[in-house]
């Protein structure tokens, strides 16, 4: 199975970090970017960082810029949008999405998510709630086949947000992750969270 290309979504406001750009605050020395491609690159076959505004702001990471195509800020989805386009445009059938907050993501994310795909060619990745049971799914981290493009496009169009109410119309697959020694899921939204940030920096 050939490796799909990687997007890292990186076009949220911030806002509780004060806002501007979280990819480019430091982590262990380094900008949060710079972890998520060196742990991305490693599984695909090349990459595109969904970001919106100025483009020269993050030249220094040699990788191709790919906005928002939609307008208004409608979320997460509309990055993942933006990198199926940008996929397709280089003939890749998928293309797997990863948030520029969350550094210390599975280094098999993207096996794992090619082997838990529906017949749709869609999977997201799940961890389980040590207490609860329950099962989370992390909509930012998927696997996404670029023919679908045209229908998430429409869904958007038609004011869809919420990105489990597209993956469930289309039966996405799940790829459950362990959270021991820690969540690899942790994204980083507040000043407190880049304290923590650091410490597990250490151990993954």
């Amino acid at each position: 199975m050939s490796p799909p290309l990687g997007v890292i979504l990186a076009g949220g406001q911030a806002t509780r970090m004060g806002g501007g750009d979280k990819g480019l605050r430091v982590v262990a020395g380094r900008p949060l970017l710079a972890h998520v491609i060196d742990r991305l690159s490693l599984q695909v076959g090349g990459m595109a960082l969904n970001a919106n505004g100025d483009p020269a702001r993050f030249s220094g990471f040699g990788l191709a810029v790919v906005a928002d195509s939609l307008p208004d800020w409608p979320g997460p989805l509309a990055g993942v949008l933006a990198g199926m386009d940008w996929a397709a445009a280089q003939g890749a059938e998928a293309v797997v999405s990863v948030a520029a907050d969350t550094p210390f993501f599975p280094r098999d994310l993207v096996a794992r998510l090619q082997d838990a795909a529906a017949p749709s060619g869609l999977a997201l990745a799940a961890t389980r709630d040590a207490e609860s049971g329950k099962l989370w799914r992390h909509p930012t981290f998927g696997l996404w086949p670029v023919g679908l493009r045209d229908d998430l496009r429409a869904a958007l169009q038609g004011g869809l947000r919420k990105v489990v109410l597209w993956t469930d119309r289309h039966g996405a697959g799940l790829a459950e992750f362990d959270t021991a020694p820690f969540d690899p899921f942790f994204n980083i939204n507040t000043p407190q969270d880049m304290a923590v940030a650091e410490k597990l920096a250490e151990m993954a």
